[in-house]
């Protein structure tokens, strides 16, 4: 059915009503985002059918291969950069919007994300737990220098010496985490402290099939959260959950906010 309040197809306002009631009462709320928050701001999906991962090969961003080959591993980073961002000037979407507002308004105390796009700072959420890096810093390998990427992928893009180096010598990356590397530790136990203590835990827009970030729904769920999974797609997660809400993510959230 289609709520009247606000145009959630799909998602009855009895369901609705429970999320935003379980959010108005918790202590304590996180969120996890995966690709569907992003993708609805045209950010195009790294998995699934037409994925980016359909026509670039991952491999090619292994960690491996820019210990091997740093140059090469840059070209085909410009390369995978164009596929994402070319014509694309992305900017936070409704649901962003509504979490940085939970926030704000004391429901919601950290996004934990997967996405990489630096979306959530953008809408202005103040907590925001980059679990797999961010592709707006690049970082140097062998000093650690962070800097805004954009300065330095557009000089390695009008042929600039490659790969592109800090002024210690060490190559610049991008500063996020690479296929054959670990997740930060700092992050995945900010994650998985949060998960635990959460009342409530929102699983938002994600396949929850990447591990370990899938791991931190569990983890609330089996430490008594309330665990809301909202994707379009099922989920591994979803047997576990309290309330599982197939609808827009840019749609479920601002009808949430708006009950509470």
């Amino acid at each position: 059915m289609t709520d009247d309040r606000h145009g959630t197809d799909g998602v009855d306002e009895e369901t609705l009503d429970a999320v935003a009631e379980a959010l108005r009462t918790a202590e304590t709320a996180v969120a996890l985002t995966g690709a569907g928050v992003s993708t609805a701001s045209g950010i195009p999906s790294f998995r699934g059918d037409d994925g980016i991962w359909e026509r670039h090969d991952p491999a090619d961003f292994h960690r491996r291969r820019l210990d091997a080959d740093p140059a090469g591993f840059w070209e085909d980073r410009l390369s995978l950069r164009a596929a994402i961002y070319d014509g694309l000037d992305p900017e936070p979407n409704a649901a962003h919007e509504a979490l940085t507002a939970l926030e704000s308004a004391g429901h919601l105390d950290a996004v934990l994300t997967q996405n990489v796009d630096g979306l959530h700072d953008a809408a202005g959420t103040d907590r925001v737990i980059e679990l797999h890096g961010t592709h707006q810093r690049v970082v140097c390998d062998d000093c650690g220098h962070r800097r805004d990427a954009e300065a330095v992928f557009e000089q390695a893009a009008e042929g600039g010496d490659l790969p592109p180096r800090c002024d210690c010598g060490g190559v610049y990356r991008p500063d996020v985490v690479l296929f054959g590397e670990p997740m930060p530790d700092v992050a995945m136990d900010e994650g998985q402290r949060l998960a635990r203590d959460s009342d409530v835990f929102l699983a938002v827009g994600s396949s929850l099939s990447v591990r370990p970030a899938s791991l931190l729904p569990k983890i609330a769920a089996e430490a008594g959260s309330t665990l809301v999974v909202i994707n379009y797609e099922a989920t591994p997660r979803d047997a576990s959950a309290a309330h599982v809400l197939r609808a827009d993510v840019t749609q479920v959230l601002p009808a949430v906010l708006e009950r509470i």
